[in-house]
């Protein structure tokens, strides 16, 4: 049993567990994936401790008032309750909208705006999505359906191999971008989340933190970390393709398309580290995931002189594959010291992630 503490969004659960009873669990190799594009700049709809977060003291009202001496809106409220004011502005709500039709002319993919046009909030949203989408001659790229409705369509879609894009409001990014990981990973720790910013630049953020203290005692226990560096991988690759775009560079765009398919020979090949200790871990995940990037790099025909570069490390990394597992995988089964916790030392830390000798003078 379970309980979703939000109004708005408990049905995207709820449609979710009533799809799965019916239709049956996902099956990974051949589901689609679903990406997120959430309103967030300028602190649009944020939703975490913030300068209009307040705990209020007397039983009473709050009012929201305008310049104009308007009342905006107004809530009844008691002593201990947790009020906040979430907004959104005109610039970051367009720049949301422009990044949604981004992405789906790059990837072609079904795109869905979850809002409810039954909810005060989304209904204003819906007014700028349609008038953006109107005036660019979109409408038929774009479908804007309820949570619920949103969350059906896009099961389905992915159970058909089919990818979709979930464009929301930043509660729900955080909501989504955990869900469907689960559903299509196991574990939202593998997924990606590339946040452009306003001024051009982006962010490429993965994993969920929050089994990382469990992670950090295994290892200086047994020294074996578990964590699953595949979001880091593929936060590599799309930060260097975004740099492709955005400065021209033909250079970024091939190290790029090859950090990808490194990323892909790692889940084909089944290298993503194990929770049990004397097994591969972390470690030996970015081994393999250098080896194969080295070897896409090598092979590939857009730019000789990067082929020419990597060829001899390919070669290398290659025929020492063996020793280099045998070193990585030797100090496993003893306690770790990190040095300390939060502020660890550096070179303990280089000692226990760098155990072999081999890989460090080919990668150096």
């Amino acid at each position: 049993k379970c309980v979703i503490p939000d109004n708005c969004y408990a049905p995207v659960y709820d449609e979710t567990i009533k799809y799965f009873k019916e239709t049956g669990a996902l099956d990974p190799k051949t589901s689609g994936a679903v990406a997120n594009v959430g309103l967030m700049a300028q602190k649009a709809e944020e939703y975490g401790s913030h300068p209009t977060t307040f705990e209020i003291k007397k039983d009473g009202v709050v009012r929201y008032i305008l310049e104009s001496g308007d009342v905006l809106h107004e809530h009844q409220v008691k002593a201990g309750d947790i009020w906040r004011s979430s907004t959104a502005k005109k610039a970051p709500i367009l720049d949301w909208i422009n990044l949604a039709i981004t992405r789906q002319n790059e990837t072609n993919s079904q795109a869905i705006f979850w809002l409810d046009e039954k909810r005060p909030h989304d209904a204003e949203l819906i007014k700028y999505v349609k008038h953006e989408l109107e005036d660019k001659n979109l409408t038929k790229k774009f479908i804007i359906l309820a949570p619920r409705e949103a969350t059906r369509l896009t099961l389905e879609t992915i159970r058909k191999g089919k990818d979709s894009i979930a464009i929301t409001g930043n509660v729900l990014r955080d909501y989504l971008t955990d869900l469907f990981p689960i559903l299509e990973l196991g574990t939202s720790a593998k997924m990606l989340s590339i946040v452009k910013l306003l001024s051009g630049g982006g962010l490429f953020e993965t994993g969920a933190g929050g089994s990382a203290p469990k992670h950090v005692q295994q290892l200086t226990e047994e020294n074996h970390l578990r964590w699953d560096s595949l979001g880091e991988f593929c936060a590599l690759g799309e930060s260097l393709n975004f740099l492709a775009k955005t400065n021209n560079n033909p250079k970024a765009a091939v190290l790029g398309a090859a950090a990808e398919s490194a990323t892909q020979e790692l889940l084909n090949n089944n290298k993503s580290p194990s929770r049990k200790v004397g097994e591969e871990d972390n470690r030996t995940s970015h081994f393999y995931f250098a080896l194969y990037w080295a070897k896409a790099l090598a092979k590939q025909k857009q730019d000789p002189e990067i082929a020419k570069y990597f060829e001899p490390i390919s070669k290398s990394l290659t025929e020492n594959e063996d020793g280099i597992i045998k070193e990585i995988m030797e100090p496993q089964g003893h306690e770790a010291d990190l040095g300390g916790y939060y502020h660890t030392d550096p070179v303990k830390v280089q000692k226990i992630m760098r155990p072999s000798k081999i890989f460090n003078q080919i990668i150096s």
